[in-house]
């Protein structure tokens, strides 16, 4: 067993993927910082992987590989390009809802098509009037013979630009029961993206808006029950928004420890390595420490994920300690930097606005806190983690990192 809950399977999809983000993704950073726009050839070669299929059973062509797969797949391009990390978790974040909440028919239809890159799904809940507030969305879904006809509007939405089938939430009643979930195919009458804003970081990835108007959807698109809407966002934002986010947040930080120690080892000042000044080393230690501690925060929490145990706080947890520590630490580094990190000839100053872009999605820091108070004071309103157990555990005993598309080819042919 090596440190952070992985095994040699793990570590040796660590160096694939690693490996792949260097030699085909950091070449293209400059392009995608200059284009700030979302990059499909890109998105869609690093998809074609494999790797959009980490938590897909082998009988629907995924890997198979589970939640520590997926945050380390997440993690290492992260810290060669935030903005791709970005875009596999979101369309991992978009797996979620067809896992848990999928037909078999619909799993038939879409998982084998995620888990070879033919599809980027994507989630699509937040509104820009009720913001993080799910049950203050106005968009509607109202069924018209075997069809629901969808009208409204969803913003920041993950791979906005580049998916092919968003599962959209909408109301189809009133209240909290009132809300249900559907596959939204890109392309359809009534459904359009509205054109990609420039934004702070994570240039080459894409959230923005999608519009529905008088948009016919197949009443077999439904996931689960008129009604599942809620329980598809929060299981969804839980169980792989937060750990997701907490990837790309320690893929982050990573890229600001591995570029600060560089600098600092290369640059001189006084006739000797920048390194060797007690206040730069201070500096350093304590980005050094928060990496320990963000780096097992995050790990153990979908280590726990994967034995199929109830970690909904260790989720949170890991979310708001990643993203904190992340910004803390490219703060310092930026300090370090001095007037050299204002410039973008060194990559520090794209670390810090793209750590910015972690905070807000599934919570903000504030919301873990307030959500681990409730934990606290007894006041949960029970675990994800613990009522989807059994589709979060891996069947880890079959999955091989060396299949190419891991567990691919043959199961495609079983399901098709």
């Amino acid at each position: 067993m090596h440190r952070y809950f992985t095994d040699q399977r793990h570590e040796a999809l660590r160096r694939r993927v690693r490996d792949f983000a260097e030699r085909e993704v950091r070449p293209r950073i400059a392009e995608l910082e200059a284009r700030r726009v979302a990059c499909p050839d890109l998105s869609r070669l690093i998809a074609r992987q494999g790797w959009i299929g980490a938590t897909v059973d082998r009988a629907y062509g995924g890997m198979g590989a589970g939640h520590v797969a997926k945050t380390l797949i997440i993690e290492e391009l992260s810290r060669v390009s935030a903005a791709m990390g970005a875009m596999v978790q979101a369309s991992q974040l978009g797996v979620a809802k067809i896992v848990h909440f999928g037909s078999e028919e619909q799993k038939k239809t879409w998982l084998p098509a995620v888990a070879s890159g033919d599809c980027l799904p994507t989630i699509a809940v937040t509104e820009p009037q009720s913001g993080g507030h799910v049950l203050g969305m106005s968009s509607t879904a109202v069924r018209d013979g075997d069809d629901y006809v969808l009208n409204g509007r969803k913003s920041y939405v993950g791979n906005s630009h580049v998916g092919d089938l968003h599962g959209v939430v909408v109301r189809t009643g009133e209240g909290s029961k009132g809300l249900s979930a559907f596959l939204v195919e890109s392309g359809i009458p009534g459904f359009r993206v509205g054109p990609q804003r420039p934004a702070m970081g994570l240039h080459g990835f894409s959230f923005g808006e999608l519009f529905f108007d008088d948009c016919r959807v197949p009443a077999t698109h439904l996931l689960g029950r008129e009604g599942d809407g809620l329980a598809v966002a929060y299981s969804s934002s839980m169980l792989y928004g937060r750990p997701n986010l907490t990837a790309v947040s320690l893929g982050i930080h990573q890229a600001v420890l591995d570029e600060t120690t560089a600098f600092c080892t290369e640059r001189r000042r006084y006739g000797e390595p920048l390194a060797e000044l007690p206040n730069i080393k201070l500096k350093l230690g304590r980005i050094q420490s928060r990496m320990l501690l963000a780096r097992l925060s995050a790990y153990h929490a979908v280590h726990l994920l994967d034995q199929g145990l109830a970690c909904d706080a260790e989720l949170m947890n890991a979310k708001l300690v990643n993203v904190e520590s992340a910004l803390e630490s490219a703060r310092d580094a930026m300090d370090i930097h001095a007037a050299c990190g204002l410039f973008t000839d060194r990559p520090v100053e794209r670390f810090l606005r793209d750590a910015h872009h972690i905070f807000a999605p599934a919570g903000t820091s504030d919301i873990q806190l307030l959500r681990l108070g409730e934990l606290a004071l007894g006041q949960g309103k029970g675990e994800w983690s613990g009522r989807l157990a059994e589709l979060l555990r891996p069947a880890s005993a079959e999955w091989s990192e060396e299949d190419g598309l891991p567990g691919g080819r043959e199961a495609l042919a079983r399901v098709s």
